[in-house]
């Protein structure tokens, strides 16, 4: 049935050995998936492949750039040839540049946007090559509340998911005109705390930090999860956070444009300066060999959340919208007993 749980699919993640990526590849190995992880550090691949093999599901690491069209596509013939048909295609694999628009040389602006938002044409692409014949199979887009809010020191990031959003949206369009069985969500994500604020190629005086509040990668991994299981809904939002983000900027964007100004700047950086030997993964891996496997987490653990109540309420909000409405017309009914009881 479209839209219902399913176990043992051949599912993809790019972006498979740090933050959500790889909590996302975790998540799906240990419900009995078979996971191909995309991604460039060989080291992290292993162990990534490690955990999923230890939760129970199989794994085939490949070592992709998925700024390479041609190694994509490659990527996903071997997957199809040896686990099967691909199911779910999971688009999370990023590179971005922290700094101001003025301080961004055009070789890194450049690559960050191959990375991050070719990465998910290409990986896309992909997968509706395999899917389109079959007329079935899921997409997520790992997405960002920054896809649709734009915040100082990130325009390169921020610049990649307003395109990948636009991307997906024109597919959505052309998948219901060709009334295709294959499925495309995305899932906007809060400030999550994965390792790309320790690798990440900065030009700021402190270290990089996500916006707070700030949300454990497995909850963003559950989410992935949800919307690989229920691609219906064209969208997800993940914190309430980023329900805020979203919905100011659809009420009052300029005065969102005049906080951030005022707040985006310290609210992005810690107190610590720069280490200045710290890696940068946008031309090569971080985790390429030993002993550098970054995993899920990045290093905010102490304040990091580990649910998320609005994305449990947004899975819900069928039957809370019916219990509401249940519970008002009780509300309603026993009102109108007691106002005839009172004569009122």
């Amino acid at each position: 049935m479209r839209g219902a749980q399913r176990r043992g699919q051949v599912v993809v993640v790019t972006g498979a050995t740090g933050g959500v990526g790889r909590a996302a590849a975790r998540a799906f190995g240990a419900r009995g998936d078979t996971v191909a992880l995309l991604a460039r550090g060989e080291y992290a691949l292993e162990r990534a492949a490690e955990e999923i093999r230890e939760a129970g599901g199989q794994a085939l690491p490949l070592v992709v750039d998925v700024a390479d069209a041609e190694a994509v596509d490659a990527a996903a013939g071997r997957i199809e040839e040896e686990l099967g048909p691909i199911d779910v295609w999971v688009n999370a694999a990023f590179s971005t540049v922290f700094a101001p628009v003025a301080e961004i040389r055009p070789e890194e602006l450049r690559r960050a946007t191959e990375v991050t938002y070719f990465g998910f044409v290409h990986g896309t692409q992909a997968a509706l090559r395999r899917m389109t014949p079959r007329d079935r199979g899921t997409i997520v887009q790992v997405g960002s509340a920054l896809a649709e809010r734009s915040v100082p020191l990130q325009a390169v990031y921020c610049g990649a998911k307003h395109a990948i959003q636009g991307f997906t949206e024109s597919l959505r369009c052309e998948l219901l005109h060709d009334r295709s069985g294959v499925r495309v969500t995305m899932v906007q994500m809060p400030g999550l705390n994965t390792p790309q604020f320790s690798w990440v190629l900065t030009r700021l005086p402190r270290h990089p930090r996500p916006v707070a509040p700030v949300y454990q990668p497995e909850v963003a991994a559950r989410a992935v999860l949800y919307a690989a299981d229920h691609p219906q809904r064209r969208m997800y939002w993940v914190g309430g956070s980023t329900v805020a983000t979203l919905l100011g900027q659809k009420l009052a964007p300029g005065l969102l444009d005049r906080y951030l100004a005022r707040t985006g700047y310290d609210g992005q950086q810690t107190d610590r300066p720069v280490d200045p030997s710290r890696p940068v993964n946008l031309w090569k891996p971080a985790d390429d060999t030993a002993p550098d496997d970054y995993g899920a987490h990045g290093v905010f653990d102490d304040e990091s959340h580990a649910r998320s109540v609005q994305f449990w309420i947004s899975r819900h909000r069928g039957p809370l919208a019916l219990a509401a409405a249940a519970t008002g017309a009780a509300a309603g009914a026993l009102a109108g007993a007691l106002r005839r009881r009172t004569g009122c």
